[in-house]
């Protein structure tokens, strides 16, 4: 009898463990709107047409790559329901396609939403919505404003820190260069220009000789170059977009300039910029980068970019391997896979941006040696270090050191 009470009260404690045990993983499953137990809604807003449509190739990659993931299980056993809209680099279409993410499709996140303008459009709204704006595809400062923005978060070096170490070159190797300056007319182009004055402190006013803007709806900028060379400048800072970027560099070549030419990150992809206005045309530029070239055959044996050429070969074999967008777009998906599984079964909107702000060395493989991802809760830049790279032939050569842009300035 004594024996049988024993086991009953053995058994009675253990059916107790088990049920706590499992009341405490019902409880531990936390879900916003957009997630649930097979899937995470993650919604995408790129310019697949318009005068920014080059990006567009970013959008494709993450779907093939969100689509690679799912075929391998998901992520914590979710597949993930991409869904990415157009929205012509234009910010009045992009407020509308946010809305639509948010309020009819229901997704969990915004990610990797494309451009300085339209991003700036729908930031509010966001953070009124208390929707993450996640690893948005622009470098502006702005992004970084956890105080003020807590749910909009960059993933890129942002523009001003670029454009400083610019600045810091030239004071250092071109002291007396007199400077012409060609940006687009919004929120991303002034941001580098800003950087650029920083950077040269005092010295900018007397360093720069002309300021250019253009507008995106502009069919050309030839004009804008015809005028710039004509100021004798013997430095020439291009602060474009893809479609723009190629334009300038033809252009510059025709009308026989040869100042020393800088082109901003976010147009140095060699399949969609440089190949389009010449190789023979782009040579000894200079620009900074943050992620391995694919078209570099330094990397061919490096074990993070046979991954890419592997992916890029089986499951986005449409895709141009030689387009920067492809790597950056790789790059950045496989960064929210790791907040995705970082979030475990907690799977609500404020725990996204926990998970967001806590990268401690976080790497995708298709970063440059010695550049990690982290970030916290007073820091939303998840990417700050740089390196110099020259065009020669058909690639970009990097040199220097990798430089943290915070310091950069």
């Amino acid at each position: 009898m004594l024996i049988n009470t024993q086991r009953l009260a053995v058994a009675s404690a253990a059916l107790v463990i088990f049920a706590a045990s499992s009341g405490g993983a019902l409880a531990q499953k936390k879900y916003d709107t957009g997630a649930t137990d097979t899937e995470i809604k993650i919604g995408n807003i790129m310019p697949y047409s318009g005068p920014a449509s080059a990006y567009g190739i970013i959008g494709k990659t993450e779907a093939a790559y969100f689509k690679k993931i799912n075929d391998a299980g998901g992520i914590n056993g979710r597949k993930i329901n991409f869904i990415s809209y157009d929205d012509a680099y234009s910010p009045p279409k992009a407020v509308e396609q946010a809305r639509k993410l948010v309020e009819s499709d229901e997704v969990l996140l915004v990610f990797n939403s494309l451009g300085t303008p339209s991003n700036s459009a729908i930031q509010k709204y966001m953070n009124s919505k208390k929707v993450p704006q996640l690893f948005v595809a622009t470098g502006a400062t702005k992004w970084n404003d956890p105080k003020d923005f807590p749910w909009t978060m960059g993933w890129q070096p942002n523009y001003q820190s670029e454009t400083q170490i610019y600045a810091k070159y030239l004071l250092k190797n071109k002291p007396d260069a007199k400077i012409a300056v060609l940006y687009q007319n919004d929120d991303y182009g002034k941001d580098y220009l800003k950087g650029l004055k920083d950077g040269l402190g005092p010295k900018a006013a007397t360093m720069i000789v002309a300021e250019e803007s253009f507008e995106t709806s502009e069919p050309t900028i030839d004009n804008h170059i015809v005028k710039l060379k004509s100021t004798n400048a013997d430095v020439f800072i291009d602060i474009a977009t893809p479609k723009f970027a190629a334009q300038a560099i033809k252009k510059v070549a025709e009308v026989g300039w040869k100042p020393m030419h800088f082109l901003n990150n976010v147009s140095a992809s060699v399949g969609s910029v440089i190949k389009p206005a010449g190789f023979e045309n782009a040579q000894d530029i200079i620009s900074a980068a943050y992620l391995k070239d694919a078209s570099d055959k330094q990397w061919d044996n490096d074990p993070g970019m046979k991954e890419f050429y592997a992916f890029m070969n089986k499951d986005f074999p449409e895709g141009d391997k030689l387009d920067g967008g492809t790597v950056v777009g790789y790059g950045v998906a496989q960064t929210l896979v790791q907040v995705l599984k970082q979030c475990g079964d907690n799977l609500t909107r404020e725990n996204v941006m926990k998970q967001a702000a806590s990268l401690k060395d976080f790497r995708t493989e298709v970063l440059l040696p010695g550049i990690m991802i982290n970030t916290g809760p007073t820091d939303y830049a998840p990417i700050s270090s740089l390196q110099l790279m020259r065009f020669k032939g058909e690639k970009w050569d990097l040199f220097g050191e990798v430089i943290n842009a915070d310091a950069g300035g």
